[in-house]
């Protein structure tokens, strides 16, 4: 996390300090980098510089318009897996025509939505989304850009929740499968074939089942190509990993040279669609210890960040890394799990991590940028967090805290019998 970094033992988001972030803002809050974005960004965009290919950045990772609209002025496409997110991506000034629509359940109104907006093309999940999709753009007399999202049956060897590309995950058509529906896909009137589609899991921090799914994608291609079924692109997905612990994931410029040493001399477009290894290590979040409690076995730091802010612990397990904003040297470290006052036991953010802290010590749970904020809820009826965006010596609120009205907003209450 080069954009964070302590000096003279205060924690810095690039040249602002995190505490004052804090004071002005409030706890919980996420803060970004926008320098950390960029980098992470043109780390994929400069490894694919000369080729008219696409770096896609999957929204569902981050999905705040700041951070939106600093990938569209770098050119960026975006993965969007409903209609929402494409609105998103219009609203923060990106391009449609850059953008890959995802997901297993399109609505035949996002479908439609979608056609009109002029997307880059359909990722088609299913036989039956193939039907729907050709109905819809039949209906609006127009010709949907199809790709199928092929399974490969490549075990990611990531944790179960995240890993998509075998044959019991619900993602993608069978790759047994494939050269069947592209051979019907191709006899319908509003449909037209422009690519193929994969993404086997996330968090991936070796190459292997990149190229292993590569080998049976482009032996698919081929055998497409005899049919007289020309794919013009090949989206690669995203899962690059990146270091939570001591995780040494692959580079983006190692990773896609072992792409193009693969495709060689084929002309084929390449679409990638990286997420959280854009953002992950470029946000933390922010929040409060309120209260010490030292029990006969364990010592728990309660913090006012809670599982409803930050769900990965809760949901995979994850490993965040959690830093005082401050260190001190006026104690000794000790051990505790870092909690939340949401009422569960899986409410917690780290747990048995030496910290030296007391009850008012802020600190800063890192590697937040992925899956954070987009993953949040208002469960126990809190609000969600505060998004700061620090741009250089200068921080900017990218989204209000939530109030209580927020949250009852739509609500209604019974008339009186």
């Amino acid at each position: 996390m080069d954009s964070f970094e302590y000096r003279d033992n205060r924690l810095h988001c690039e040249n602002v300090l995190l505490s004052k972030v804090a004071e002005e803002f409030g706890t919980p809050t996420y803060v970004y980098s926008r320098d950390a974005i960029e980098l992470a960004y043109l780390a994929y965009a400069n490894a694919l510089q000369g080729r008219d290919d696409m770096v896609c950045f999957a929204i569902k990772a981050n999905s705040n318009l700041a951070v939106l609209n600093i990938l569209a002025r770098l050119g960026a496409g975006f993965d969007v897996v409903s209609q929402g997110e494409l609105q998103r991506v219009l609203k923060s000034g990106g391009s449609a025509d850059r953008v890959v629509f995802s997901g297993v359940s399109k609505q035949s109104s996002e479908i439609r939505y979608a056609l009109k907006a002029g997307i880059h093309c359909f990722n088609i999940e299913s036989a039956a989304e193939l039907e729907r999709i050709n109905t819809v753009a039949g209906q609006l007399a127009m010709v949907a850009p199809i790709s199928f999202r092929v399974n490969p049956n490549v075990d990611a060897g990531t944790h179960p929740y995240i890993s998509t590309g075998l044959k019991e995950n619900k993602f993608g058509i069978a790759i047994e499968d494939a050269p069947r529906l592209y051979q019907h896909a191709a006899s319908l009137r509003h449909v037209n074939i422009i690519g193929m589609d994969c993404h086997i899991g996330s968090q991936l921090t070796e190459i292997a089942p990149f190229m292993d799914a590569m080998d049976k994608l482009l032996a698919l291609i081929d055998v497409l190509d005899t049919q007289g079924i020309s794919i013009k692109h090949l989206d690669l997905g995203g899962g690059l990993g990146v270091c939570y612990t001591d995780e040494v994931p692959p580079t983006p410029q190692q990773y896609i040279d072992a792409v193009l040493d693969k495709i060689g001399d084929r002309e084929i477009k390449l679409i990638f669609e990286p997420g959280r290894s854009i953002v992950a290590n470029a946000g933390v979040l922010l929040t409060e210890v309120e209260y010490l409690k030292h029990n006969e076995s364990k010592n728990f730091a309660i913090v006012d960040a809670a599982m409803n802010d930050m769900l990965r612990p809760a949901l995979y397990s994850a490993y965040l890394d959690i830093l005082p904003l401050q260190i001190s040297d006026s104690q000794e470290c000790q051990e505790y799990d870092v909690v939340g006052p949401v009422c569960e036991t899986g409410d917690f953010l780290g747990k048995d991590r030496q910290l030296n802290i007391a009850a008012g010590d802020l600190l800063a749970v890192c590697s937040a940028g992925a899956y954070g904020f987009t993953m949040s809820s208002n469960y126990n009826t809190r609000t969600r967090a505060a998004e700061v965006m620090v741009d250089d010596n200068q921080s900017y609120q990218i989204r209000a805290r939530e109030t209580f009205d927020d949250l009852i907003k739509g609500e209604k209450i019974l008339p009186q019998n």
